[in-house]
């Protein structure tokens, strides 16, 4: 239900946080919302974006609460496992370096990398997607990292949610006014609830002090994998 509205009420509950606290979110306009037949509505679409940028300006504490309400955001009958993001490289899904110069570059490196996964089936569809995702606002980090992914989730060209890292070597004009990016990480989901939750797992493990300076650091793939395996241990709630 990609398009779906959401009461105060639902919104409350489903973000876990009290409902005057959502309603003075939903006043200041950081959560759009409009009135339908009287009653005022909230597009699950544009909770989705908000919690996007939210994770992203986030600290610690405030992702850890952000992931633990995704994780109680899960419809009810519904099964879901944990987000562990160290078991979502599948077999050939990080490349050191990444060959890459400029923006298009390392947004078609990073889809063909996802395409030789076999869990990608249109190469041209998520290239293009990307693209207007990051025409809309640059994913770029100030800490040289970019999280590449379509604005909606495109699960009828993937055989799986999955992820896939670049890392360039050294950084190349990606984001606004020509920020420096050099490591890559393209998330592939199925729906935007686990796209979110791999979203914020993601951005606690590169608050973790070190950890990106030791990532560049890295030589081959297992090498990568043994150190996002490790620091995600450390920090699993």
């Amino acid at each position: 239900m990609p398009f779906s509205n959401m009461s105060m009420v639902q919104l409350s509950r489903y973000l876990h946080l009290p409902e005057d606290q959502v309603k003075k979110l939903v006043d200041r306009g950081l959560i759009p919302s409009r009135r339908i037949n009287g009653e005022l509505l909230i597009s699950k679409d544009e909770v989705h974006r908000w919690l996007e940028h939210r994770i992203g300006v986030s600290d610690e504490v405030e992702l850890v609460r952000v992931e633990r309400a995704l994780d109680g955001s899960v419809p009810v009958g519904q099964v879901e496992e944990s987000v562990v993001v160290s078991h979502l490289f599948p077999a050939g899904s990080i490349m050191i370096p990444l060959e890459a110069r400029t923006r298009d570059s390392a947004i078609r490196s990073m889809v063909h990398l996802a395409v030789g996964t076999g869990l990608l089936w249109d190469e041209s569809a998520m290239i293009e997607a990307i693209k207007v995702r990051e025409e809309l606002h640059s994913t770029a980090l100030d800490n040289g990292v970019a999280f590449l992914h379509p604005r909606r989730p495109m699960s009828g060209i993937l055989g799986d949610t999955f992820l896939v890292l670049g890392l360039t070597g050294k950084g190349i004009p990606f984001g606004d006014e020509g920020r420096l990016t050099d490591v890559f990480f393209l998330i592939c989901s199925m729906s935007d609830r686990v796209h979110l939750r791999i979203l914020a797992r993601l951005s606690r493990i590169l608050s973790v002090p070190n950890f990106l300076s030791d990532l560049r650091g890295v030589k081959d793939e297992q090498e990568v994998r043994d150190l996002i395996g490790s620091v995600e241990e450390s920090i699993a709630s």
